[in-house]
């Protein structure tokens, strides 16, 4: 496989030369080589900025090409930095195990793909955590790359690690092994982060002193300069960094456009950030408030230039909840009268049950061309949905269901979870009740010809209690009680004609211990690597011995931290970490579940004195415009 474009001389004496002359003969002996050989459409150059003091940035995804090249904030983080003066920006990824074997049998370093160089190499290696399961895989992207796993060890030589992202909100796991965190959103701050890092590196400030310039950073937080939570500590909380005007904001001009099929192929356009909908569990609801919207006006000026831009037929408004953007309405009228007869099929990721009536589907179907649709009401039982949050009725999934069947749709999928604090086997029953009606309102609603045509499926993901939400203080269920709710559910009559899948309890009980625990466990998570964990997202790689061992050879029950159940006045990791949601706040929210009381959305009712806007210093903006 010759790329003729792709460096091949470099300077082996170099430490920044490329590594594509040893790369290259590997691709014939891996799956999917496009996963490694850079080039896509729209990709920056690899060629360096060679100013004095330009800074060599380079973004880690840390699982493979096709998941990691689906990631929204890493393109649109990418976006910017290449706009930047005197920064270069480049991508790398986990490769899969068959390239990892190659690369470690031959002493190759882990490279980026825009010039093909070893990590080690750049001034800056910026790693995303998209979620708990992924701490082995940020191990092993160090270890590749020949970098020193814990930051304490790390010399003059080596690049600053600087994490973002969801599991940035308690980064306590993971903190031995990062110099820096991003709290919040990154837009603004990585233009801070690179004029501060050009500063001190044209200054000649050594690696502590650079790290304490930008640790003044607002929502810049470096663990060395603090001490664990459990300990005493004087430090003022970390706030998280908020983009007050979205809208402003501007959209990734050129996405990127891979050879290969990735886990999410088709034109993504963020349409709004944050929810207010105020779902107890979810933490992304509780991280990213308040909602700010782009305008119709941007919105479909984007969609516009971007198919036309990269020629995808498909095209994504994501958001946590994009029926709920006020605008959508217009969005999807104007959208379908631009794309009339062009083949593109528009697509909403999840829609909002009580948002989806007989309107919102004629506008959603568009033309002809149609893709499954996913509904999530969570919990089988009116009662759950309150202790919840969720202020949907069944009533408004059986409209949604019978709504979308007749506008055209034949397969819908629906989210439920199960564990959830407050759970009987009643509601887990509830679940086959509700899946039972919802199919037979998608089969009613479809004339006689294409009742066989009807598809349904049900995911069950275990609840997971998450730092920053009310039920934080929760407890995951013990893994054999989960087990047996599945069976009850298995068991209570499910429609042959629906699909059910369920998540493994195992992996949730490792997601939940590193999701609530502290900085202890760094050694179990480094022991669990060096056990051969790796790409525990996937289930057929999880190996949840892998961690038992690691946590008994460091005296770490993870069933006691993942199990435990919190009171109001407990200290909790991350406490030094701020959404700038109250957490007076989420202790009342918590007490309202278990009294089985709802509490209203703020973007459109009255302000439940949350405490964000204040805190953070923004307002809800709809349409693009502020509502304060």
């Amino acid at each position: 496989m010759a790329l003729s474009s792709v460096p091949t001389t470099p300077t082996h004496t170099a430490p920044n030369a490329s590594l594509w002359h040893r790369i290259e003969p590997l691709l014939n002996e891996v799956e999917r080589p496009a996963r490694y050989i850079n080039h896509e459409l729209f990709a920056a150059s690899p060629c360096q900025d060679t100013k004095e003091n330009a800074v060599d940035f380079v973004w880690v995804y840390p699982d493979t090409y096709e998941i990691g090249q689906s990631n929204q904030a890493i393109a649109i983080l990418y976006d910017v930095m290449r706009r930047l003066p005197g920064v270069t920006v480049e991508r790398a990824y986990l490769p899969w195990l068959d390239m990892i074997s190659k690369l470690r049998e031959q002493d190759i370093p882990l490279f980026s793909l825009e010039s093909c160089r070893g990590l080690r190499s750049f001034d800056i290696v910026g790693i995303t955590l998209p979620h708990e399961l992924s701490y082995t895989n940020i191990l092993e992207v160090l270890d590749l790359a020949n970098i020193p796993l814990y930051a304490a060890k790390r010399t003059q030589n080596d690049p600053i690690i600087f994490g973002g992202g969801p599991c940035a909100y308690n980064p306590e796991p993971i903190a031995p092994f990062f110099d820096a965190f991003c709290i919040g959103e990154g837009e603004e701050f990585i233009v801070e982060f690179t004029e501060v890092y050009q500063q001190a590196k044209a200054a000649g400030l050594n690696r502590t002193e650079t790290l304490k310039r930008l640790a003044v950073l607002e929502g810049m937080y470096v663990p060395a300069f603090h001490k664990p939570c459990a300990e005493e500590q004087a430090n003022a909380p970390i706030t998280k960094r908020v983009v007050a005007n979205f809208d402003a904001l501007p959209v990734v001009a050129l996405p990127l456009v891979p050879f290969a099929e990735i886990a999410h192929d088709r034109l993504a356009i963020e349409i709004l950030r944050g929810c207010t909908r105020g779902c107890r569990f979810c933490q992304a609801g509780m991280l990213y408030r308040p909602v700010r919207e782009r305008s119709a006006d941007t919105v479909v000026r984007a969609v516009v230039e971007g198919l036309a831009q990269t020629g995808y037929s498909e095209v994504s408004l994501t958001s946590l909840s994009s029926t709920d953007h006020s605008q959508i309405a217009e969005i999807l009228t104007r959208l379908n009268h631009c794309l009339d007869k062009q083949g593109v099929r528009l697509g909403l990721p999840s829609q909002r049950v009580d948002g989806f009536g007989v309107k919102m589907a004629q506008l959603v179907a568009g033309g002809e061309r149609k893709s499954g649709l996913t509904f999530a009401p969570e919990a089988g039982t009116q009662r759950l949905r309150d202790v919840i949050n969720k202020n949907v009725t069944e009533e408004d999934l059986i409209e949604a269901i019978s709504s979308a069947y007749a506008a055209g749709w034949r397969r819908c999928k629906l989210y439920f979870m199960i564990g959830l604090p407050g759970e009987n086997d009643d509601d887990v029953r509830g679940i086959t009740a509700l899946a039972n009606k919802a199919y037979q309102a998608a089969k009613d609603a479809v004339d006689d010809t294409q009742r066989g045509n009807c598809r349904m499926s049900i995911s069950v993901a275990v609840f997971i209690p998450k730092p920053h939400t009310p039920f934080q203080w929760c407890g995951y269920l013990e893994p054999a009680e989960i087990e047996r709710r599945i069976e009850l559910l298995r068991s209570s009559g499910l429609h042959r004609g629906i699909d059910l899948q369920w998540h493994d309890p195992s992996s949730g009980l490792i997601e939940a211990a590193m999701a609530r625990g502290g900085r202890t466990l760094a050694s179990v998570i480094e022991g669990a690597w060096r056990n051969g964990a790796r790409f525990d997202a996937w289930s057929e790689q999880f190996d949840l011995n892998a961690w038992k061992t690691a946590a008994d050879e460091g005296s770490v029950s993870l069933e006691a931290i993942a199990q435990q159940s919190l009171h109001a006045n407990d200290p909790l990791p991350w406490d030094h970490i701020s959404t700038g949601v109250d957490k007076s706040y989420l202790w009342q929210e918590y007490e309202q579940a278990r009294a089985g009381e709802v509490t209203p959305d703020c973007s459109f009712e009255y302000c439940t004195s949350c405490g964000v806007c204040s805190a953070c210093d923004v307002d809800i903006r709809l349409g693009g415009a502020s509502r304060a």
